[in-house]
């Protein structure tokens, strides 16, 4: 069911969510029936998965033919292959709860205009829970607007994440992490499925999220909620341009500024110099910790982001940034990360 209030791209994102969602729920009467694969180790697909996608993308593109699609599965086979408009579907976030019918995954849809996430949704079926946001409208849950925590003490804080699982993973380092940042908080959590986790974020039920090894699709839609809901997201430096750096950390913002320098000296981009181009960054990480998969990269012009916090005074009118967009089989259009560092 459409509401009024929203913007009429996002009515339609919601309309999607929600068949997919019906679809992920007849299957969950009987999950034990539902047909599995292994794209790697610890890394599971399943009919679902594929059902959904093709719901998603038939909605999306019967109301808007001449957009672009990046989804999980599919890659980017569907849609205009050139358009400013792209939708980045992650058809259900979470598979491994789901196949086990542990009822945390969720269905995330963002649309990127010309880069920008400007439209979002993220839709958890189990509990009928929709997320939904506009760029400069606010984030809502079930239509009602929603804000992040008002905590400002680290110790006080309930604070998410999700474990490495893949082969090439840095276990060790996450147990540091683990070890370095449990005692300094109430409570560390992971739920399994990081585009629910962002919604909780914005939503306030959490005080803030980080991971290591998410793709695009995991963390595009969360990322315009956790912004819109007056949170910040970046890196573990705090460096917002972060949707394809496989490392994401949001949060309140007082929660936010305390998280970076405790996880700074945990990220693949710590020491190197802050004038370096997200695609010279992009070189520096290990494909090998990609968990098996190998992306594209090329460049395109985009509006400069704002400066991180560690920066202090900007200097005169920087040149257009480069921005890192990725691909799976074909050329995709990026989606450049909302938030702005404090």
């Amino acid at each position: 069911m459409s509401s009024p209030n929203l913007h009429p791209m996002l009515n339609v994102a919601v309309k999607a969510a929600r068949a997919a969602g019906a679809i992920i729920n007849r299957a969950a009467l009987d999950v034990e029936a539902v047909r599995i694969s292994q794209k790697q180790v610890n890394d599971f697909v399943t009919e679902v998965d594929h059902a959904s996608e093709r719901a998603i993308i038939e909605t999306l593109l019967t109301a808007y033919p001449g957009h672009g699609i990046l989804a999980e599965e599919s890659g980017s086979e569907h849609g205009a292959k050139d358009s400013d408009y792209v939708w980045i579907i992650d058809p259900l976030d979470g598979t491994t709860n789901f196949i086990h019918g542990f009822p945390v995954y969720c269905v995330s849809i963002a649309l990127a205009v010309r880069g920008k996430v400007e439209q979002a949704v993220i839709y958890d079926p189990s509990r009928n829970d929709l997320f939904t946001a506009t760029k400069g409208r606010g984030a809502f849950m079930n239509e009602r607007r929603i804000r992040v925590s008002k905590r400002t003490r680290l110790n006080e804080c309930l604070v998410s994440t999700g474990f490495p699982f893949r082969t090439g993973d840095n276990f060790k380092q996450y147990l540091a992490i683990m070890a370095d940042l449990m005692p300094r908080m109430a409570g560390l959590r992971r739920p399994g499925a990081a585009a629910l986790d962002l919604a909780y974020v914005a939503a306030g039920f959490t005080d803030g999220f980080f991971e290591t090894g998410l793709n695009i699709w995991d963390v595009a839609a969360g990322s315009l909620l956790v912004t819109e809901a007056g949170g910040l997201i970046g890196n573990f430096t705090g460096e917002p341009e972060f949707l394809d750096q496989r490392e994401c950390l949001a949060g309140a913002p007082r929660i936010y500024g305390q998280l970076v320098p405790l996880l700074a000296k945990y990220s693949k981009f710590a020491g190197l110099d802050d004038k370096l181009r997200a695609s010279d960054r992009m070189r520096a990480v290990d494909p090998t910790a990609q968990g098996g998969d190998t992306y594209a990269r090329s460049t395109i012009d985009a509006t400069p982001a704002a400066a991180p916090e560690a920066e202090p005074a900007a200097e005169a009118a920087p040149a257009p940034r480069k921005l890192t967009r990725i691909r799976r089989d074909n050329p995709v259009t990026p989606a450049e990360g909302d938030a702005a560092a404090k």
